[in-house]
């Protein structure tokens, strides 16, 4: 038996200690007997290290504990004696005390022991100011990618206005009135600039995107293999060869709604076949893979997309080329007229481009129907064949497909609409799930098989992305898991893709490892921009409760320091305090 020395300052300070609860045992029938002991012999232990264990209210389990049993020392006139749970009485008070004391630690934590993200915050955009000008704040938000005019940054902008027209000079926010204007959305703004996104260090993305845009907007004449380098508008359906030949524009957003875009991306133009995977995601999200597939098939067809053929079981081979997407257009809101049918997909589009443009061109839409004969002819083979659903109206179908391939957006939310698609089905800049993991699963699936027209072998070989092209000159790329590209060109090869846009997509690859089957740890020749500086990224990205970042940031943050038990006055056996650093401290 361990023998313990006390002076008398030492006895009236361990018996007195003993009176405070013991926290953090739960007392019930099934918890193990606790067995208390002490003696008068003696062993020496330096009494500043008593003092601290006595202040801090640790009590330690003896070594010689039986296995089994907790023991804790207490002063008694003879040896060491057990004492069961049921010797000690426990009254309604002290349980009160108990909660009261662990609800009053778990209010202190929250309210200052680590710091508030409002104040980290504040603090890493201040740089040591008391004050931080608004237009220092928006410059250092769009930095990171974000938008002022992000749905989900709202209310902060909103507060942020009405605030700025109450201060007196209308441009500074001291810390009270930040915080007051970034509490709301304060989750997103933290990750956005502490680099928790999937592309941390946006600012460098962005400049390399600019530089394979303007690459390829120099395309001259010659050739790239055995491919032209510079194609031809598309002239059969007449609306489609009133565009000019130089527009040219990129536009992308990422999974966490991070957005960059260069060019015309604000220049309204048909999806056309672009459509076609966005309509089969909406078919597949209302009746699932095994219905949709008992009337398209899964394969590539190996013909020019709008070819009058069908597979052995006489069904399209895919919904990526005409007979396909026109049977898959058959299938949306059956028995409904084509008005209720083209709001229900209009409705889907303007969730999956989070409320950006989504037009409609009556123009495109009259010179479609005018100059469909190819289209018309897939129908009547179609509905020879029996592969539409029962009581289908063919000629009904034909005017719906039409006006699908009519709808207008712009690059800039086109990049939404596929960032859904590489966000699982979830729009990243309202947060809203518009479709199911298995439309998305099956719409990148064939895209990637499928949807470059002839190109698609050769595409998937080099780019290894799911994607889909349009005559009027558009590709809508995915990067599953990381973003969402549109690009827009109408100059079209003798494929039917656009020359620009291929290009793009050829040197995205080539510079960064997007690539399906890019081997992340072996392509050292290629960039990883999920990785911040290069390196390996150490902490997961996305949605993040508030906590848990806070203390990830506490944590990690250079600009706060850990404050040793001896430095406060907290009781400090059950948390960490944390203080800001000064900026001569850190220099």
């Amino acid at each position: 038996m361990l023998q313990f020395r006390f002076s008398a300052v030492l006895k009236e300070l361990f018996q007195s200690n003993l009176k405070r609860p013991l926290t953090g045992i739960t007392r019930n029938k099934t918890s193990l007997p606790i067995h208390y002991c002490s003696s008068n012999a003696s062993l020496d232990v330096k009494v500043s290290f008593k003092l601290k264990l006595l202040h801090a209210g640790v009590h330690r389990p003896l070594l010689c504990a039986a296995p089994g049993t907790r023991t804790y020392c207490t002063k008694t006139e003879g040896a060491a004696i057990p004492v069961t749970e049921s010797a000690i009485p426990v009254t309604d008070q002290e349980k009160k005390d108990e909660t009261a004391k662990e609800a009053a630690t778990e209010k202190r934590r929250k309210a200052g022991i680590l710091p508030s993200l409002e104040d980290l915050l504040f603090y890493t955009i201040a740089e040591g100011q008391e004050k931080i000008p608004v237009h220092k704040f928006l410059t250092a938000l769009k930095a990171t990618g974000l938008r002022t005019g992000d749905p989900r940054l709202k209310e902060c902008m909103d507060t942020l206005k009405v605030t700025l027209k109450n201060t007196s000079d209308g441009v500074m926010l001291d810390r009270q009135l930040f915080k007051k204007c970034v509490q709301s959305n304060i989750v997103l703004l933290t990750q956005a600039f502490r680099k928790k996104f999937v592309i941390p260090d946006f600012q460098s993305f962005s400049s390399h995107i600019d530089e394979l845009y303007e690459s390829a907007k120099n395309l001259t004449e010659g050739q790239v293999g055995n491919q032209p380098i510079l194609g031809e508008v598309a002239d059969y359906i007449p609306q489609l060869a009133k565009f000019s030949p130089d527009l040219w524009a990129v536009s992308l957003c990422t999974v966490d709604g991070q957005r960059h875009t260069v060019g015309d991306t604000k220049v309204p133009f048909c999806l056309q076949s672009c459509v076609k995977p966005l309509k089969y995601a909406i078919a597949v999200h209302d009746h699932g893979t095994e219905y949709v597939h008992r009337f398209i098939g899964k394969e590539p067809s190996g013909l020019r997309f709008n070819k009058l053929f069908l597979d052995e079981d006489d069904k399209p081979h895919n919904p990526m080329v005409n007979a396909g997407a026109i049977v898959c257009t058959s299938l949306i809101k059956q028995g409904a007229s084509n008005a209720e049918k083209f709001d229900y997909v209009m409705n889907f589009l303007n969730k999956m481009a989070g409320n950006e443009y989504v037009g409609f061109s009556n123009a495109t839409f009259q010179s479609e129907r005018e100059s469909g004969d190819r289209n018309f002819a897939i129908g009547y083979y179609l509905k020879e064949k029996k592969c539409f659903p029962e009581g289908t109206d063919m000629t009904s179908i034909l005017d719906f497909y039409f006006q699908l391939c009519s709808i207008e957006v712009t690059c800039e939310s086109a990049s939404v609409m596929a960032a859904t698609l590489a966000n699982g089905g979830f729009c990243p800049i309202t947060g809203e799930r518009v479709l199911s993991p298995e439309a998305v699963r099956d719409t990148l699936s064939l895209m990637h098989s499928c949807g470059m027209y002839d190109f698609s072998g050769q595409f998937a070989f080099h780019v290894g992305l799911p994607a889909k092209s349009g005559v009027a000159g558009g590709i809508l790329l995915v990067v599953p898991n990381v973003m969402g590209i549109m690009c827009w060109s109408p100059p079209l090869d003798k494929l039917g893709n656009s020359v620009r846009g291929i290009q793009f997509c050829t040197d995205l690859v080539s510079l960064f490892n997007f690539h399906n089957y890019d081997n992340l740890r072996h392509f050292a020749k290629k960039h990883d921009p999920r990785r911040e500086g290069g390196d390996q990224r150490q902490f997961t990205f996305g949605p993040m409760d508030y906590e848990s970042l806070q203390q990830e940031l506490a944590l990690k943050d250079s600009l706060w320091k850990k404050v040793v038990p001896t430095d406060c006055h907290e009781d400090s056996s059950t948390t960490v305090v944390y203080r800001m650093e000064s900026v001569g401290e850190r220099n």
